[in-house]
């Protein structure tokens, strides 16, 4: 297994800062942040979701695009990904990922699925993915790029078994899975290894992080009230050494995605732990 790095947990950093730092802590892939920052938000302080520095523009241009690509070669890292966030059913900006993804020479992207909240049927919802899906694939295979649904709270595949009734129609080779225990803490939780085992081929890639629960106050109803919050890697409910341990014996060899939403640490900090921590723990497993 190797390392990679998520950009959006690498707000403050340009993507030279970002590559240079990713080789230091011995981290060999990055997936760039696909997502323009609106002028407005650019003299704020950086930040994962809204000014984030190490994001490509969806409308960049060929010139653009080639400091992301330089930037990773000049480094020796490879561009794994391009992870953009897409709504089920705009094919039109899925091509324009699947493009840049071409491009960068990445093997993956991530494709949208919709949110669930209760104000639409679940049914609908799936159909509505599987048509995206079914005009995914072809483009997935023109291009040389699988695409991938992300085991997410508050979508409709919040769970392994969810995501697997999804993709099970489709062919592994182009359409996948983005496994992520961390949300999977938030919603969805299942015995990780039997995920692992239940996705088999479409288990595509891995993002590390990791989620912990607290007592909040007490609801209307008087029941005790709790929410979920972001942990750092090593510290939350996920048992990190015991996933990748499962992760290796169901013969997983793909990349391990740092998203670490903790804000714990600085960028560049994160990412020296990250690589320690894995590192240590993948040569003891």
């Amino acid at each position: 297994m190797k390392l990679s790095v998520f950009t959006v947990v690498t707000p403050d950093l340009s993507p030279e800062e970002l590559a240079a730092a990713a080789k230091e802590a011995g981290i060999e892939g990055i997936e760039w942040r696909f997502k323009e920052v609106p002028e407005e938000l650019k003299n704020e302080k950086p930040s994962f979701w809204r000014n984030n520095l190490c994001s490509i523009d969806p409308s960049a241009s060929d010139e653009e695009i080639e400091r992301f690509a330089r930037v990773a070669r000049e480094h020796g890292l490879q561009t794994i990904s391009v992870t953009p966030y897409l709504k089920a059913g705009d094919i039109e900006a899925t091509e324009r990922v699947l493009q840049v993804a071409q491009k960068l020479g990445a093997k993956v992207i991530r494709v949208g699925v919709p949110n669930y909240d209760g104000s639409t049927h679940y049914n609908e919802l799936f159909d509505l993915e599987v048509r995206y899906l079914e005009a995914v694939e072809p483009l997935a295979k023109k291009y040389g790029v699988k695409c991938l649904v992300e085991t997410h709270h508050n979508t409709i595949i919040a769970s392994a078994s969810a995501a697997l009734r999804l993709v099970s129609r489709f062919d592994p080779n182009h359409i996948g899975v983005l496994f992520d225990p961390g949300n999977m803490v938030h919603e969805g939780y299942e015995n990780f290894r039997m995920g692992m085992e239940l996705l088999g081929p479409y288990l595509a890639h891995v993002h590390i992080k990791n989620t912990g629960w607290k007592k909040t106050d007490v609801r209307e109803d008087g029941s005790q009230g709790w929410t979920s919050y972001w942990e750092p890697n090593l510290e939350g409910i996920v048992n990190w050494r015991k996933v990748l341990s499962d992760l290796k014996a169901i013969g997983y060899d793909g990349y391990l995605g740092v998203e670490d939403f903790s804000c714990k640490y600085e960028s560049k900090e994160l990412l020296k732990q990250y690589g320690e921590e894995v590192r240590g723990i993948l040569a003891s497993i």
